[in-house]
């Protein structure tokens, strides 16, 4: 395992760099620089040689996987048409050690198939001297990196793509890897570099006569502006983009055009208004997953106007269909949350429990949240060593995984536990709704339909 050494040893001579999360539309890490242009540059793929450190042992899975990832990437890059042609006995020679090393890794991990998965296309790609082949595996595996939060990972793996791929990629895979950038540049807070991905990918889809990817376009630029602070722009761009949306009969983009006005609309300071519009947004989405995210934000939309049923509602409705790890850890968390507004320690408890269960395959972003919130839960049952104690956790957590917002926020909260009833602001158990509007009564009453 010659490569395998050599990965190691290079490992242990590169700069170790947080690795970047979000909390939400408007939270994350600045990047000075895409991963294409940091220090490392002469080595290419670096970045995944990063989980090998004192604390990841060369031998751990974690490390093994991000040896895998740098192997089969570097096998990705000998397809590059910018670059010598490497002849068939040297690619053959590199893709029976990059194989035989991802092989081992393929039944031990879903992150081991996708590197074993990559490795595959580009042999096949070799062999048929088509590049679009490694295009799949590429989008794959920087969609899993991005649900697991390996941001900086998933540039890389997009930037490949984009690199090798180059010209020779079909119209549709040019616009997805331009928009998934542009997403997960985006989540960094790196807006400049989106909204460039965003214009392109809308470019391209605009010359492909694709009329959805062109509105998603749209849609990315619009909640860009969302990230960078500029919320009544944001609401008047999606505003537009939803009646061209409904006029172009695409309602997938009518869906998220919905979402992001009510989520526009709620940093606004507007949750009343923003309610309807996500529920909306969850009765157009086609697919599960958008559906029970939209769900999932009602409920806390729900519990920020006082109505505590109606966000219990929402969220048990989320965690009763499942879905994935992430939108079931966030709906238990919220569940939390809400038996502790209502002052309930018997459901806090036991909604505590079930978040404690799932704590190990928590994301940083997701734990810090549960540490907060059963925090905020232990303060409003008077217990605030406790809660200062679990309030430190989380801010350690977040810390830790580069999630500077974050900080702040759980910072303020504990910096005022002593004078929470000041700082949390939020109605007691026995208050009504703050809001009581028509449309909030008609969202209500088809939640309550909907969980019978």
């Amino acid at each position: 395992m010659l490569w395998a050494r050599w990965t190691c040893t290079q490992a242990r001579r590169l700069p170790i760099a947080g690795v970047a999360y979000i909390t939400g539309p408007n939270t994350g890490v600045h990047r000075a620089m895409p991963v294409s242009r940091l220090k490392f540059e002469s080595l290419p793929h670096a970045i995944f040689l990063q989980r090998v450190t004192a604390q990841t042992p060369a031998t751990s899975l974690e490390a093994r996987l991000g040896q895998g990832a740098f192997l089969a990437l570097r096998l990705v890059d000998l397809l590059a048409a910018d670059r010598e042609p490497v002849s068939s006995d040297a690619f053959h020679y590199q893709w029976i050690a990059t194989e035989r090393f991802c092989r081992e890794l393929r039944a031990a991990a879903t992150e081991g198939a996708h590197v074993h998965g990559i490795a595959a296309s580009a042999s096949d790609a070799h062999r048929l001297n088509d590049r679009r082949m490694i295009a799949p595996a590429l989008l794959a595996y920087a969609h899993y990196l991005e649900d697991a939060m390996r941001l900086d990972e998933g540039l890389d793996v997009l930037w490949t793509l984009v690199q090798v791929g180059g010209a020779q990629l079909s119209s549709p895979d040019a616009v997805a890897v331009r928009l998934r950038l542009a997403r997960v540049n985006r989540k960094q807070n790196r807006f400049d570099e989106a909204e460039a991905a965003y214009a392109e990918a809308g470019e391209l889809a605009a010359a492909a006569g694709d009329r959805y990817s062109e509105l998603l376009s749209r849609i990315g630029r619009a909640n860009t502006l969302l990230g960078r602070g500029n919320l009544p722009e944001a609401e008047r761009c999606l505003q537009t983009i939803l009646a061209d949306a409904r006029a172009a009969g695409q309602q997938d983009a009518e869906a998220r055009a919905e979402h992001g006005i009510g989520v526009a609309l709620v940093h606004m300071g507007q949750p009343a208004d923003a309610i309807p519009h996500v529920w909306r947004g969850f009765e157009l989405y086609e697919d599960e997953e958008s559906r029970l995210r939209a769900l999932n934000d009602v409920g806390i939309m729900l519990l920020s106007v006082g109505d505590s049923v109606g966000a219990e509602r929402a969220l048990s409705e989320v965690v009763r269909r499942g879905g994935t790890r992430d939108s079931t850890s966030n709906a238990l968390i919220e569940l939390m949350h809400c038996a502790s507004f209502r002052r309930d320690r018997v459901g806090f408890a036991r909604w505590r429990e079930r978040c404690e269960a799932q704590l190990a395959d928590m994301p940083p972003n997701i734990a810090a949240d549960f540490h907060l919130k059963q925090g905020i839960g232990q303060a409003r049952f008077g217990q605030f060593r406790k809660a200062e104690a679990l309030m430190q956790r989380a801010l350690e957590i977040a810390g830790g995984a580069g999630l500077h917002e974050f900080e702040f926020r759980i910072e303020r909260i504990k910096n005022g536990l002593h004078d929470c009833e000041t700082l949390l602001q939020e109605p007691t158990a026995a208050a009504e709704p703050v809001f009581d509007t028509q449309e909030l009564r008609e969202v209500s009453a088809s939640l309550a339909q909907l969980v019978g």
